[in-house]
Formats: structure tokens, sequence, C-alpha cells
């Protein structure tokens, strides 16, 4: 079973940058499909970004395409989330997960293995 840890938020002023690492220990995380999903007040966890098992396949929602990144360093069992040009509405605790299935999906009910979330904070 994986363990994963997420770390890097923080608060930004908007327009900011902030990168988020997902450390996975117990098992490694190239056997997994990789997610990143947000939560924010009174919301539903909703996707942010997903990555096939090699990195080659990659999914954004429409509200982050062009302004986040995501990666993978299975070497160093660890995920990452960059964000560029912040918004507020960016405002959530940020968790990743890992899916063992065949393709790369967005629903996170089809995820497991939570993290316990990064706060990121984004001031107007």
């Amino acid at each position: 079973q994986v363990q994963l840890v997420e770390s890097g938020g923080g608060e930004v002023q908007a327009g900011g940058s902030l990168r988020l690492s997902c450390a996975a220990s117990g098992r490694t995380v190239s056997s997994y499909h990789m997610g990143w999903f947000r939560q924010a007040p009174g919301k539903e966890r909703e996707f942010v970004a997903s990555i096939g098992r090699g990195g080659g396949i990659t999914f954004y929602a429409d509200s982050v395409k062009g302004r986040f990144t995501i990666s993978r360093d299975n070497d160093k069992n660890t995920v990452y989330l960059q964000m560029n040009s912040l918004k507020p509405e960016d405002t959530a605790v940020y968790y990743c997960a890992t899916n063992s299935g065949l393709i790369v999906v967005r629903d996170p009910k089809r995820y497991g293995g939570w993290g316990q979330g990064t706060q990121v904070t984004v001031s107007s």
C-alpha cells in the first residue's frame, strides 16, 4: 500500500506561482496513474490534473489548463504540480491520489491512497 504526503502549499498573491510535491512511500509510484485534486470550503472535491504511469499522458481541468503542469519523477517516487498565474479561485486544499486502472481517469471516486492535503491560498 502506498502512502502519499503532499507539500509545497502556502499563501501567494494572485499571479504568483507554487510548486506542489506528492511524495510516495511504501510502494513505487510508477505502479499508478496519479492525480491532483482540490477541495474548497463548502465544495466537493474536484479534479485538477492527472498523469499516466510513464508520464506521457496528462489531462487537465479546463479551469487550470495552460496555467498548471503535472509531472512525475518515478526515480524520486514523487509527483509534482507546477501552478502558475494563480487566481483567488484556486484557493483550496490540494490532494494527490493513485489510480491503478488501465486508463488515466478524472473521477476522484476512481482514486485512492489519498494524502492529507496541502493548503493553497491565493489572495487578490
